[in-house]
């Protein structure tokens, strides 16, 4: 069967890497053509467009790159029609995969999308739309499976892929060796981002914070489509930049700074203590006050429903609150013990196995009625 898959960034690309496997396992003759990146690559075949030419972030960012991302769309478009799959599998990335759904569905291909919008936490007039335009919603977290019944969507709880990563990671022994890290010091991993204007904002806290502690080893986990040379003119003595083995990292860290998204849940299933913080543009900040309904910005915080980690959100992000709330995540500081209580609450909350399997499995089903 042929399947065309739309992953827009970097967390997309992971689930949608992990989709294609599970789908080649069940379906010998899979075919597919989709946008993604290197690890959607390494699976098959098929690369049309990386994520790192369409990921674009922040209500400004969007609205300044609107003649782009039509552009996009339209080349989109006019792939799925020339390809004809048996199915379209939209991963994340709402603002452009829900124009995609409702001209797939238009035009009469079968329609999948995996990891919902988040209609939950601003623009709820967007479920109209995933009503209409939707086969199957495949969700990854369990709160939302309650949220959904209210609209006319089948929408399923497969499980939450990073669960299935991490279980799944085997560490290194020889990674610190490998990879010039003195292993005599506390490891603390700095993760910034996957985006430039992300990394911006998010790095040069992180450095000072590096500066003032030099008796622990800070690690960056770089975004694999941003170059080497960008993060060099942020990173000083102290530092190292790593690509491609974020786990390795997590997996000795001590502590973590996070950017707010996807990998603030990653650095809880690996029980690192962690402080999540955000900056975008003012304008995009201030539009996001208006209308984002959410109490939280971290998939932690809105897993539990509670504020377990401290948000340093825009005018937040000081260096004295990063280095208060540094400090009181170590493992002698005062916030440490509760970090491990509540991530095993969490980890419950999360347990069910096999979301790529489970997905690709539905995915199947479905292509063949």
């Amino acid at each position: 069967m042929k399947y065309f898959i739309i992953a827009g960034e970097a967390s997309g690309d992971l689930h949608g890497a992990n989709l294609m496997k599970a789908i080649k396992q069940k379906d010998a003759q899979a075919e597919f053509q989709f946008w993604g990146g290197n690890l959607m690559q390494a699976q098959a075949k098929g690369l049309l467009m990386h994520f790192n030419q369409t990921a674009i972030m922040g209500f400004v960012e969007v609205l300044l790159k609107i003649r782009t991302i039509l552009g996009f769309i339209a080349v989109c478009k006019k792939q799925i029609d020339a390809y004809k799959p048996d199915v379209v599998i939209l991963i994340d990335y709402a603002g452009f995969n829900l124009r995609i759904a409702q001209f797939a569905k238009q035009k009469g291909y079968k329609v999948v999308y995996y990891i919902a919008p988040k209609v939950w936490a601003w623009n709820e007039k967007r479920a109209k739309k995933l009503e209409k335009y939707v086969d199957e919603l495949l969700l990854i977290f369990p709160f939302e499976v309650a949220y959904f019944k209210k609209w006319k969507v089948k929408a399923s709880y497969v499980g939450n892929p990073l669960l299935d990563e991490v279980n799944a990671f085997k560490p290194d022994a020889t990674f610190c060796e490998a990879n010039h890290i003195d292993s005599k010091k506390d490891i603390i991993a700095l993760l910034p981002g996957s985006r430039k204007q992300e990394i911006k904002t998010m790095l040069p806290n992180m450095m000072k914070l590096a500066q003032a502690y030099p008796q622990y080893e800070f690690v960056i986990c770089a975004a694999p489509s941003i170059k080497p040379d960008f993060y060099q003119t942020f990173i000083g003595a102290n530092t190292k930049i790593i690509y491609n083995k974020t786990y390795e990292v997590l997996h000795l860290a001590k502590a973590a700074i996070v950017c707010s998204g996807t990998a603030t849940l990653e650095t809880a299933l690996f029980n690192v203590p962690q402080v999540c913080a955000y900056v975008g543009s003012p304008i995009s900040y201030f539009l996001a006050k208006q209308f984002v309904k959410i109490k939280y910005v971290s998939l932690v915080n809105i897993n539990l429903d509670k504020e377990l980690l401290k948000e340093l959100i825009q005018h937040d992000y000081t260096l004295a609150n990063l280095k208060q709330e540094f400090e009181a995540i170590l493992p002698n500081g005062n916030k440490n013990a509760n970090l491990m209580v509540e991530y095993k609450k969490l980890q419950a909350i999360l347990n069910k196995q096999g979301a790529s399997n489970n997905a690709a499995q539905i995915i199947i089903d479905l292509v063949k009625k």
